[in-house]
């Protein structure tokens, strides 16, 4: 067992690693990929790893939104899905010092002949990774509103661990520890969010900014109705004017 430059005992593959470590192999394994692709590839992948995934995530939260709206119980799907971002945040602050306890560097840090796609993270810490606890915040909390975009949600969650991995800027472990962290937020935290969240959407829907919480109706049903009411009451009255005439023929 390796201890940390902190101190505090670790079991995370640092410095001087050896090759018989898992996690340092599952890494150099994925890695090993970029070597073999044409440059085009890894671009779209670091450009993925980095951005692509999010802005794909940033989607689905927004369908997940929509949705929500046109649901009987707008305002607590709406507070579920209100949720996701704020839980994210949370994920991120509680990140910050375990950082800095852990204090783990990069693996092409220690390890020169990992292949780096992503410039600039060198001066950064490694675990846990904070764009895999990102995505797997986003992911667990719209699975708990809608579990179709939860679940699609939570596939690029994990297409996003192996990106970090294939651009050689986290180890496994710091993709793990990224997922546990960001999934024992949104559930360890959901009933105290909701608790206030939900209150804070019902609110809201008695406001102008009712529209954000709840869709409006659509009028075209009701339009329907309430033409076909007149064009009911012509009808009768035709029938009963043709029923006065049909007596008054009989009647001559």
């Amino acid at each position: 067992m390796r201890t940390g430059r902190c101190g505090v005992p670790t079991l995370l593959a640092d410095a001087g690693a050896g090759s018989g470590d898992p996690d340092l192999g599952l890494l150099k394994a994925v890695n090993s990929l970029a070597a073999d692709a044409p440059g085009w590839l890894d671009s779209l992948v670091a450009w993925t790893a980095e951005y692509g995934i999010l802005i794909g995530l940033a989607a689905i939260g927004l369908t997940a939104w929509l949705s929500a709206r046109r649901r009987p119980d707008a305002p607590v799907a709406v507070a579920g899905v209100l949720w996701a971002p704020i839980a994210v945040a949370i994920s991120e602050l509680a990140n910050l010092p375990i950082s800095a306890i852990v204090n783990r560097p990069r693996p092409f840090v220690d390890h020169p002949e990992i292949d780096v796609l992503v410039p600039g993270k060198e001066d950064t810490l490694s675990f846990v990774s904070d764009h895999s606890a990102m995505s797997m915040g986003i992911a667990v909390a719209l699975f708990l509103v809608n579990r179709k975009l939860g679940a699609a949600a939570g596939a690029l969650a994990l297409l996003q661990g192996f990106c970090r991995m294939y651009v050689g800027v986290h180890y496994p472990t710091d993709v793990i520890g990224g997922y546990a962290l960001a999934t024992a937020v949104v559930l360890l935290l959901a009933p105290i969010a909701m608790a206030v969240l939900v209150p804070l959407c019902h609110a809201l829907s008695r406001t102008a900014l009712r529209p954000l919480v709840v869709a409006k109706a659509p009028a075209a049903a009701g339009g329907r109705r309430r033409s076909a009411a007149p064009a009911g009451g012509r009808a009768a009255r035709l029938r009963r004017r043709g029923d006065r005439d049909r007596d008054s023929d009989l009647a001559a």
